[in-house]
């Protein structure tokens, strides 16, 4: 049985004890928080796996504490939100959330969203050594110009300088990485990363290219690492 820690940041005692029943039958620890300070308190006292995170919220909204969250944590974090406007999730994306869920929604889609991100999580913070990357100078080690990806530790350098990446923008740029040259459309990025089928989520690609590019490049319109091939989707060239 799992043994990881979910981390719930809802108001709604309704929605939080939904998800922790869930969570609880596929063997997760669960904790719950009823607002974004309550939320970061949990999170300096505990090992945290994921997040599970409503954005409107009274004191501390899950924007601003998503925000707070990735000034110091990689963890995973998926948004909920009453709303299903593109601007909201967008929003989410941008600040760093991982995943963004509509309510109302299937519980059993956000469990199987939570264990694809922290299949994801947990295979990049391994230190086994086990990943191997096949277009690389050293097994763990991209290095492109002065760009330099460790697989088994999850840290980006450029320019020597340290990269806080989110667990989902890490896994767009190691696909990219791994692969130089080879052009992958949205579609393509989205399942591979997602591990789910593309559906209307070019918009979702899109904020996760421009954020990575905010953090890697010295100027984002003029991109050194991540190209786009207009019509077709992006690359790495080799």
């Amino acid at each position: 049985m799992a043994q990881e820690t979910i981390l719930i940041i809802d108001d709604e005692k309704e929605i939080r004890d939904l998800i922790g029943i869930y969570l609880a039958n596929e063997g997760y620890n669960v904790l719950k928080a009823a607002d974004g300070i309550e939320g970061l308190q949990y999170l300096e006292e505990n090992t945290v796996h994921l997040v599970v995170l409503d954005i409107m919220m009274p004191r501390l909204d899950g924007i601003q504490a998503c925000m707070k969250i990735r000034e110091r944590r990689n963890v995973p974090i998926i948004m909920l939100s009453a709303k299903s406007q593109d601007m909201d999730k967008i929003m989410g994306l941008t600040t760093g959330a991982d995943d963004y869920v509509t309510k109302p929604f299937q519980p059993l889609e956000l469990v199987a969203r939570i264990k694809s991100q922290l299949r994801r999580y947990l295979r990049l913070n391994q230190t086994d050594g086990s990943h191997q990357a096949n277009t690389i100078q050293q097994l763990d080690v991209i290095s492109i110009d002065e760009l330099v990806i460790n697989i088994s530790t999850h840290e980006v350098k450029v320019d020597g300088k340290d990269i806080k990446l989110t667990p989902r923008e890490f896994a767009i740029l190691e696909l990219l990485a791994r692969n130089p040259g080879v052009v992958f459309s949205t579609e393509k990025i989205y399942e591979q990363v997602w591990n789910e089928p593309f559906y209307e989520s070019e918009n979702t690609v899109m904020v996760h290219i421009r954020n990575l590019r905010e953090k890697l490049e010295i100027n984002p319109r003029k991109p050194r690492y991540i190209k786009t091939v207009w019509g077709v989707g992006y690359k790495i060239e080799q």
